[in-house]
């Protein structure tokens, strides 16, 4: 077409037609070209590989706020958040049990302590006493008259003649128990006994004391042998 037509068309109303896209071989740059970059232009945004950048605008960087594990500031172990701290009155108040349950059991301790040594005490004293006591028995095979006594809250009683039940009654002689047996002793042996071992005194008659103390001094009033309890 030449530029008069061209110009004569366009007087008339019709349109240059339109030029058309450059194709994507077009818009590469030619080997030959100096000016133009081998490589092309990379796209923002993405890595060199066409994978998208993290954030922090530099290819590998991390995230902002995560360490360098790649776990988010403030996560425990394994990427779970911590928890949060008891508040302080709780605390106090677990302090206040754990310090409550400390003093109990050393209480305890030292109640189990005392208790274990008052019963080695009790053996050291009895064994005392029986070495004290050798010998030292007035008991007579013959006596016959049950001397009834109270004793541990139960009603005891040792044989004796009418000789020694009237110097028993008198304060004169006294009972002293050992290892199940009830021993007839003099009251100076008694005093010393009660000194080893004061649990083991089991009857000691006060001459001065009235009559109704003792219900089981006068013969009269003797619980038969033949009597259950």
């Amino acid at each position: 077409m030449t530029d008069s037509l061209r110009d004569q068309l366009l007087g008339l109303g019709f349109k240059a037609p339109a030029q058309p896209a450059p194709s994507r071989d077009e818009r590469r740059p030619r080997p030959n070209d100096r000016n133009a970059d081998r490589r092309g232009p990379r796209p923002p945004g993405k890595a060199g590989d066409g994978r998208p950048r993290p954030a922090g605008g530099k290819p590998g960087g991390q995230a902002r706020g995560a360490d360098r594990t790649g776990t988010p500031r403030g996560a425990g172990p394994q990427g779970q958040a911590r928890k949060p701290r008891p508040p302080r009155d709780d605390i106090d108040l677990a302090k206040a049990f754990a310090i409550r349950a400390q003093r109990e059991k050393e209480e305890r301790i030292e109640a189990e302590r005392l208790k274990q040594e008052e019963a080695r005490l009790r053996r050291e004293a009895r064994a005392k006493l029986e070495a004290f006591m050798q010998g030292k028995a007035l008991n007579r095979p013959e006596a016959d008259i049950a001397r009834h006594f109270e004793y541990g809250g139960k009603i005891k009683r040792i044989h004796v003649d009418a000789e020694q039940l009237a110097a028993l009654n008198a304060g004169e002689l006294g009972v002293v128990q050992l290892n199940g047996r009830y021993l007839l002793v003099t009251a100076a042996v008694l005093d010393e006994a009660e000194a080893i071992f004061p649990q083991g005194v089991a009857l000691r008659v006060d001459p001065s004391a009235p009559a109704g103390e003792d219900p089981y001094s006068d013969p009269r009033y003797q619980v038969p042998d033949d009597l259950v309890w």
